[in-house]
């Protein structure tokens, strides 16, 4: 009887662990992607200020504020994506953990 109790409870323990590592493996890619990204965005940052300094330049031949309200619109679009993508995996994580 305690021996099987023990065999149970180290069973557990195995089990626990391996999830354990397997959310560190989740955590150090998550890390990786998370660095990507700033990357990106940095990348992103810099290719806008070469652009609006470009159109700066060009001032008279070019609207800047359609321009401008091209890029208010294209960044409230990749912001409803993002709250959908992440309304996405809140569901995701839901239906896994019922």
């Amino acid at each position: 009887q305690n021996e099987k109790e023990l065999q149970n409870v180290v069973k557990q323990q195995e089990e626990k662990m391996l999830q354990l590592i397997d959310k560190s493996g989740e955590v150090t890619r998550l890390k990786g992607e998370v660095s990507q990204l700033k990357r990106s965005l940095q990348r992103a940052e810099t290719e806008a200020k070469v652009l609006w300094e470009e159109m700066r330049q060009q001032e008279p031949k070019v609207d800047t504020a359609y321009v401008q309200e091209r890029v208010l619109l294209r960044q409230e679009v990749d912001k409803l994506r993002l709250l959908l993508l992440e309304k996405e995996d809140t569901n995701l994580l839901l239906s896994d953990k019922y």
